[in-house]
């Protein structure tokens, strides 16, 4: 029998190979003429992928130091050279999909209004009061990411960005032992920061695409927790709102094209406001997730987390491209999210 250590760490190795062609590497620009010394100075900014420069526009390009116009477009021309930049039939995007996969949260109730679980290639947003299970959620997502799932789901490392300081290793180990895999090979497969500044937090995500370039296939999930806290400490009052917005929609953007770009899924929370003009509406509920259109635009999925008796909550799929608007209870255990017992 093997144990939990072993078992984990042989999925990430063998996930290595097939997983590889998923993306072509920025390197491969060489071959059309574009210098190893351009390529390292978009290799900086967080673009490793041929992918990654469609993904980028022209005037974004021109800003990093030390690429021309001239290049830019030679750049551009060769990247457009190597990918399918038109159109393709559903049939073959449906195909493509078939790449996909569900990460478990450790909820069966909770899966099935997920249609699988957490999805890759797409942004899941959970929202939800202090206490409504965010955090317990996503920690439980550190683990459950790493073991073999359904439909050949493999397993894989985790990112996790803390904004609010509510990151706790020791919360992992209890839920590690749920699932009876080792501690240490848990938290060896975690990657952690801390971010103190919305700039930090996006400068992290440039991070975040080399690691995943740089061991393609190796990582499934990044997670946020929380994705607006810094925004609303650094940007405060109307004044600054359509500033604060506009890099809140920079930084979903590039969160978007990450998980497209490595297949992997990206969890965020979000934090809630009390309306204060609800009451006049007769709304049953005052309160809304923060963050306004963009963040409700960008996100592929929002579930709407609240508290129910005891440890129980619910969770209610509040918008996606593909699941109905159902519930789902869950309840949080010290070993994380698991099923809600009759």
């Amino acid at each position: 029998m093997k144990t939990g250590e072993d078992q984990v760490v042989e999925e990430v190795a063998s996930f290595d190979d097939d997983e590889e062609s998923f993306f072509q590497d920025i390197d491969l620009l060489q071959k059309h003429g574009i210098n190893m010394a351009d390529i390292k100075k978009m290799k900086a900014v967080g673009i490793c992928t041929v992918k990654g420069i469609q993904m980028t526009t022209r005037r974004a390009l021109c800003n990093i130091k030390g690429l021309s116009e001239a290049k830019v477009e030679k750049i551009k021309e060769a990247a457009g050279k190597m990918l399918i930049t038109g159109f393709q039939t559903a049939f073959e995007y449906s195909t493509k999909r078939k790449q996909v996969f569900h990460i478990t949260t450790g909820s069966l109730e909770f899966d099935k209004l997920l249609g699988g679980g957490i999805e890759s290639m797409a942004i899941t947003e959970a929202f939800g009061e202090f206490r409504t299970g965010k955090t317990q959620l996503s920690h439980t997502l550190c683990v459950t990411s790493q073991l073999p799932g359904e439909d050949g789901y493999m397993g894989g490392k985790v990112i996790f960005i803390d904004t609010e300081n509510t990151f706790r290793p020791d919360r992992l180990k209890d839920i590690a032992d749920r699932f009876n895999v080792d501690h240490d090979a848990v938290l060896d497969n975690v990657l952690y920061a801390r971010a103190y500044t919305s700039e930090h937090q996006m400068e992290l995500l440039d991070f975040v695409a080399a690691k995943f370039h740089e061991e393609g296939g190796v990582f499934k999930l990044l997670i946020i927790d929380s994705i607006m806290a810094l925004f609303r400490v650094d940007f405060s009052g109307r004044g600054e709102l359509a500033e604060r917005q506009q890099k809140l929609a920079q930084m979903l953007s590039r969160l978007q094209k990450i998980s497209e770009e490595y297949n992997v899924a990206v969890f965020v929370t979000n934090q809630m406001t009390a309306d204060p003009g609800a009451s006049m509406s007769f709304q049953a509920d005052p309160k809304k997730p923060i963050g306004g259109h963009i963040l409700a635009h960008a996100s592929t999925t929002r579930i709407s987390l609240r508290k129910g008796r005891g440890e129980l909550r619910i969770a209610k799929i509040f918008d996606s491209p593909d699941m109905p608007e159902n519930e789902a209870t869950f309840a949080i255990t010290p070993g994380g999210v698991s099923d809600a017992k009759e």
